[in-house]
């Protein structure tokens, strides 16, 4: 288990109700798309669960969730602040040219004169297209996502050529 790769997904925001709810805050596309890891690890201050969760429900725009095992308000509101983590290993394939962001962040970023821009530290949502945020020698560089200035991401080798100067 040493080598799976834990992606954060979320965190438990509190309980809900009084037979061990939890309200659940997704930092996925699809709130409810959580409901779909058979595990979920929670991991706050150095202490780490493993959970599964055994129903959930979206409302108002909410994730409610019963895990299994905890059956009253206090075992849930003890979950609070945990970040909710998923193995890398459930998450569904994708198709040609879709990437997860936890798969794109840490790679080595490269432009077409062949100069290292940096590496992936995180990607933002813009509303019209992701952006690519690199941090290296040439400070930090926000670039689109998108088919104009990615020319090629290289999953096995961990890098992504870009149209990007170093002086943009």
């Amino acid at each position: 288990m040493s080598d799976t790769k834990w992606v954060a997904m979320g965190y438990i925001k509190g309980a809900f109700g009084i037979k061990g709810w939890v309200k659940v805050a997704a930092s996925t596309e699809y709130a409810d798309s959580l409901l779909d890891y058979a595990d979920w690890r929670l991991v706050k201050d150095n202490k780490t669960l493993i959970v599964s969760p055994s129903e959930g429900q979206l409302h108002n725009g909410e994730l409610q969730v019963k895990l299994t095992g905890i059956d009253d308000r206090d075992e849930a509101h003890a979950l609070r602040g945990y970040t909710i983590e998923v193995s890398r290993d459930q998450f569904a394939d994708t198709e040609e040219d879709e990437y997860y962001w936890a798969d794109l962040i840490g790679m080595s970023v490269i432009n077409r004169q062949e100069e290292i821009l940096g590496k992936v530290s995180k990607l933002m949502e813009t509303g019209a297209h992701d952006v690519l945020v690199v941090d290296g020698q040439y400070g930090q560089k926000l670039i689109p996502f998108v088919a104009q200035f990615i020319d090629r991401v290289d999953v096995e080798n961990r890098t992504i050529t870009v149209d990007w100067g170093s002086d943009y």
